[in-house]
């Protein structure tokens, strides 16, 4: 298969199923998804949310693993204070 013969085919594959995996030695490495230049920046948009939300969601995860999410909130500026004040250094 030639090169744009792969590319016509991932193109039509892409119109038919809207995302594909992208894959590298089998394991995903990215996503390929349709969009057009009307909804180009609403769907970039709607990705980061995405991306946002599970960087949220790991982080309260994580927290509660760690016993963060008993904290006082005075432990919590102890922290904070901690944190600026090696930044600082």
């Amino acid at each position: 298969m030639s090169c744009a013969a792969g590319r016509q085919a991932i193109w039509k594959a892409l119109s038919n199923e809207r995302d594909l995996v992208v894959t590298s030695n089998g394991k995903p490495i990215a996503l390929l998804s349709a969009t057009s230049e009307a909804t180009l920046e609403e769907s970039l948009a709607a990705l980061r949310r995405a991306r946002s939300q599970a960087a949220v969601t790991a982080m309260q995860q994580a927290s509660l693993k760690t016993g963060a999410d008993r904290m006082s909130p005075e432990e919590i500026d102890a922290e904070i204070e901690a944190a600026r004040s090696e930044r600082s250094r």
